[in-house]
């Protein structure tokens, strides 16, 4: 699970990145990753993506930090253009 898991996670970090905001990999000391999103402009406006498989089919799906399922992993620049959505401060 972990090699899947991390290579979504980069790819969506990426694609965060090149929407303007900051987004890295982030490790926890249980070894569990997820992308930690900043909007530079308002860096109160951030969020945790986790990455996850869908117990019901085998895809793997993007994950808002509150546990919603949020895009299928196997279009991370879909998933970054609804995150860059949310975490656009009023007016960008």
């Amino acid at each position: 699970m972990g090699g899947d898991n991390a290579g979504h996670l980069e790819r969506l970090a990426a694609e965060l990145c090149s929407h303007g905001l900051l987004a890295r990999v982030v490790r926890t000391q249980s070894g569990r990753l997820f992308v930690r999103v900043i909007n530079p402009a308002a860096t109160s406006l951030s969020e945790n993506v986790t990455c996850r498989p869908n117990a019901d089919v085998p895809d793997w799906w993007y994950c808002w930090s509150w546990g919603e399922r949020m895009h299928t992993a196997d279009d991370p620049a879909g998933a970054a253009t609804k995150v860059a959505r949310v975490l656009a401060a009023v007016g960008e």
